[in-house]
């Protein structure tokens, strides 16, 4: 991980970490590494979320963008995903994203995509930093004649949703759905989408003020959703994130649909029109044991990485596989998109409903879900390391393993971002698992804390 750049691009509190400043550096770096140097002004397009912060943020970046002699066009608000989508089809240099996803308004995040529409690897958020951070220069700032302007893309929403709907060769005509906004990105964009597939649609936190992104809603926030689907007695739900790279979904008994599901729904009937590639799944190695058993009872290959879904997106491309995510809801559909796209997976997952004439209960049944427990321990930076070589960590951890007896696993990882080690157990028994996770959480207390 970087130095300004987390797993998702640079995020942090608005006018405070993530300030106008350090967005209009992040603009001419970006511009100096992206750019396509044949271009006497380079093309960048700008999209962001609803939060308070994202029209400040939007025009800093631009203005570091314009210094440099690039050419911004602002495409408004719009999901994280159309603005992967565009930059291509705009045949932009680069495309930047202003969000900060599923965190809440006092937060936000600038996120780049190359002209090809996906996230910058590593080494190229590297030569940004490196820009930003004062140890390589610009290049020479141009003349007035060649200082860049700034336009606007007015069918921005409209072409991204004519592609989601291109996606789709099966009308929702019938299906009664219920769509939770986020008061975020999609409700620019959900209403229009799913009523033009053909469904019915019931709007819920679709109202954004700047403050309302992600606050009690959307799919970090399921429970309103849910209750709105049984008092209502619709056939599904769906809970976009602030930026809609995410979905997750309810059915129509009010029981919460993740990721893992809506893969496993998906994944087994692309495998049934030949358009599952290689038979493979990409998940992570937070994905449920539930999920990699309905892998294998069907003949799907399962691959696991890192958390985070551009680590996904990263295995997908190395060896051509179509469908990946993570149980959070980030799915990739390699086929349509380059990145996680909520309303492009609900839109696959409520055809394949209508298509069998299936109730979502029905078809999640294709997966039992394991139960699950996650304990987290804070530790120093000394005991993180010492977490790999620690004989007494090690025993315990075996020990666990050994009493599922097969029909469970243990994960224990060092956080990314945080001094903490995590303690995963999955398991046919709840009470059971929380024992086994506390047992290991009390041995890595006992010699790294």
């Amino acid at each position: 991980m970087g130095r300004l750049f987390g797993t998702d691009g640079i995020r942090g509190i608005a006018n405070q970490d993530l300030t106008c400043e350090l967005a209009t550096k992040l603009g001419r770096a970006a511009a100096a590494v992206l750019t396509n140097k044949s271009t006497r002004h380079p093309r960048v397009i700008i999209g962001k979320d609803t939060r308070l912060s994202s029209d400040m943020l939007e025009s800093a970046m631009a203005a570091g963008l314009c210094s440099v002699g690039a050419s911004v066009v602002l495409l408004g608000v719009v999901p994280t995903p159309a603005v992967a989508y565009l930059v291509e089809k705009y045949k932009a240099d680069a495309g930047v994203m202003i969000s900060a996803s599923h965190n809440s308004y006092e937060y936000n995040g600038i996120k780049i995509f190359s002209g090809d529409g996906y996230k910058l690897p590593d080494e190229l958020e590297e030569r940004i930093e490196s820009i930003i951070l004062g140890e390589v220069p610009l290049p020479p700032q141009p003349a007035d004649s060649d200082i860049g302007t700034v336009t606007t893309a007015p069918n921005a929403i409209r072409d991204y949703i004519d592609h989601v709907k291109s996606t789709v060769h099966f009308s929702l005509d019938g299906l009664e759905i219920a769509l939770d906004c986020a008061n975020g990105s999609s409700s620019k964009t959900a209403e229009t989408l799913f009523t033009e597939l053909g469904a019915k649609v019931h709007m819920l936190s679709n109202e954004p003020n700047g403050l309302n992104i992600n606050a009690d809603c959307g799919s970090t926030h399921m429970e309103a959703l849910q209750a709105y689907v049984k008092e209502h007695a619709v056939d599904a739900g769906i809970a976009f994130d602030g930026d809609a790279d995410r979905c997750l979904a309810v059915d129509e008994n009010g029981e919460e649909v993740d990721g893992d599901f809506i893969m496993a729904i998906c994944g087994l009937d692309m495998k049934s029109r030949g358009k599952l590639n290689k038979s493979c799944i990409v998940g992570t190695v937070m994905t449920n044991l539930g999920f990699i058993k309905c892998c294998e009872a069907n003949g799907i290959r399962f691959e696991a990485t890192k958390v985070g879904d551009r680590y996904v997106l990263e295995e997908m491309l190395l060896e051509n596989y179509s469908l990946g995510g993570e149980q959070s809801g980030h799915v990739i559909f390699l086929d349509f998109a380059t990145t996680g796209d909520g309303q492009l997976t609900a839109a696959q997952m409520l055809s394949i409903m209508k298509r069998r004439e299936a109730k979502l209960s029905d078809l999640k049944s294709v997966m039992v879900r394991y139960p699950q427990t996650m304990v987290n321990i804070r530790v120093s930076p000394e005991g993180k390391v010492a977490f790999y070589t620690d004989p007494k960590v090690k025993k315990a951890i075996d020990t666990a393993t050994k009493a599922l007896n097969g029909n469970g696993r243990v994960l224990v990882r060092p956080s990314g971002t945080e001094p903490l080690l995590r303690v995963m157990v999955e398991g046919e028994d709840l009470e059971h698992i929380r024992k086994l996770a506390n047992d290991i959480s009390e041995v890595i207390k006992e010699e790294l804390t």
